[in-house]
């Protein structure tokens, strides 16, 4: 739910970004007057710098972007680095798996859905606190009928949040 928050959010600043965006030539203009007058301008609109961000470390789960709008008047820079919670996963898995805690090592795995599918489809269900096998199947079967519970009475929920977040930002627009 918070991504989603999160990508409309970044889609609005790119969108309020490029609406106020004009066209800025810094040139030298020279103006002749009939009267008896030269005017030189000489203005260099200021420049939005996009802020560099530097992740030198091969052994990290993140990466960054950044970027930058400038107008004649706003200037707007920004920064952002993301984790990649898969990479994250696959490292503590391959180290739980290295410190002997072979279960522990498949339970982080489990977390991945894809994960948790090819193990219940291969007969061997992921743990589930601390039991395996045919016991962490029914505690499995358990907690699913809970969660199905819970999502239907969730169910409106997650339209109504995007429903105001597009409303307030059309309204923020205006």
């Amino acid at each position: 739910m918070g991504k989603l928050n999160q990508s409309i959010a970044l889609v609005g600043l790119v969108l309020f970004g490029l609406f106020m965006a004009t066209l800025a030539n810094a040139q030298s203009n020279t103006v002749t007057s009939t009267v008896t007058g030269t005017t030189t301008v000489d203005k260099t609109p200021p420049t939005a710098s996009a802020p560099s961000v530097v992740i030198n470390n091969n052994d990290v789960c993140t990466s960054a972007a950044s970027a930058a709008v400038q107008t004649q008047i706003l200037g707007i820079a920004t920064g952002v680095s993301v984790t990649d919670e898969n990479c994250e996963r696959l490292k503590l898995a391959r180290s739980l798996y290295g410190m002997g805690m072979k279960v522990a090592a498949v339970s982080m795995l489990c977390q991945d859905e894809r994960v948790f599918d090819a193990m219940k489809m291969a007969g061997t269900p992921c743990p589930f606190e601390g039991k395996i096998g045919e016991a962490a199947q029914e505690e499995w079967d358990k907690q699913l009928k809970e969660v199905e519970e819970e999502e239907k009475a969730d169910e409106g929920t997650v339209e109504d949040n995007v429903f105001f977040t597009i409303l307030g930002f059309l309204i923020f627009l205006l």
